[in-house]
């Protein structure tokens, strides 16, 4: 239990927890790898998200090393760096030629090249605890940069009415994590952790919030579109009606016409049921249009930022 020791027992509580909901959240995307691996191809994702969590996990590593008490922030992003890892070479793997050239050079410049430049800087440039301070600035520059990128999710879901880009699990879940790695810093006094979770906590609520309201609308949407059903049924009856209408009249010919009527209302029933279902069919051009066009921003909210 050494190896765990903390100075607070609500450290290693919210530290151990952490730990499993981050692992949880980084196995968020393995569905859509097993579906590149079946289909030999990456279709429309891309590979930023996986490169820019590898940097994530790999800035924090390097930040939590020159801190004794930050085992458990070591342990997840160790883990989280291997499954990212893994995850990018399974994209270069089955990724067109001109893709995985732009992924190994992303790679590269990020990975390797910014890492480097940030390595040299502190330790040629700072010294002592000031090395410490400022490489925990610099993770919390890049963790609100990351944490800022749901807003263009909110943005798409928004503009599109639908809550398909995103699921209400992965963002509950990203909450959670922001909370519990909030409270662990805050437990720990390390407010390089918990200032860039405090941001992630918001947008993981506006996010939760956002999917009631529009979910709501998607319901009432499927309402809608049961609607022609029934209509279709009283334009059934209707013309029934008609017939029976018809051979009364015929019998009886001091009865005014109604047939005619009977007509309009079934052709403007009838004409009803096209445009509905013409709108319909509109609407679910446009989503199937925003799906193929925002495929990668769908996914790009799988991926967990752990701090």
């Amino acid at each position: 239990m050494a190896l765990f020791d903390t100075h607070h027992p609500a450290v290693l509580a919210f530290g151990l927890l952490g730990n499993l909901i981050s692992f949880i959240v980084f196995l968020a995307p393995l569905p859509t790898f097993v579906r590149i691996c079946k289909k030999k191809s990456t279709e429309g994702f891309q590979s930023v998200p996986y490169v820019v969590a590898l940097f994530s996990g790999m800035l924090w590593l390097y930040y939590a090393s020159f801190k004794p008490d930050e085992t458990l922030l070591i342990t997840i992003n160790s883990v989280g760096c291997v499954i990212e890892t893994v995850y990018i070479a399974i994209f270069i793997v089955f990724a067109p030629k001109q893709i995985r050239v732009s992924t190994l050079r992303f790679v590269l410049l990020l990975n390797f090249g910014g890492f480097c430049v940030i390595l040299l800087v502190t330790h040629l440039l700072v010294q002592g605890s000031n090395r410490v301070k400022a490489l925990g600035w610099i993770c919390v520059a890049f963790s609100v940069c990351v944490f800022a990128a749901p807003l263009s999710i909110m943005r798409l879901v928004i503009r599109t009415k639908s809550v398909e880009f995103m699921p209400f699990s992965l963002s509950f879940f990203l909450t959670l994590s922001a909370i519990t790695w909030l409270l662990y810093g805050v437990f720990l006094k390390d407010i390089y952790v918990a200032l860039p979770n405090v941001l992630g906590f918001i947008f993981g609520v506006a996010q939760m919030i956002l999917y009631l309201i529009y979910k709501k609308q998607e319901i009432a949407m499927a309402k809608e579109m049961k609607l022609p059903e029934h209509t279709t049924e009283i334009i059934v009856i209707t013309a029934a009606a008609a017939a029976a209408a018809a051979d009364k009249e015929k019998e009886d010919s001091s009865l005014p016409p109604s047939i005619g009527a009977i007509e309009v209302i079934i052709t403007n029933g009838i004409q009803h049921d096209n445009k509905m279902e013409l709108d319909l069919k509109d609407k679910v051009k446009d989503q199937v249009k925003d799906k193929d066009k925002n495929l990668e921003v769908n996914h790009q909210i799988t991926v967990p930022f752990v701090v």
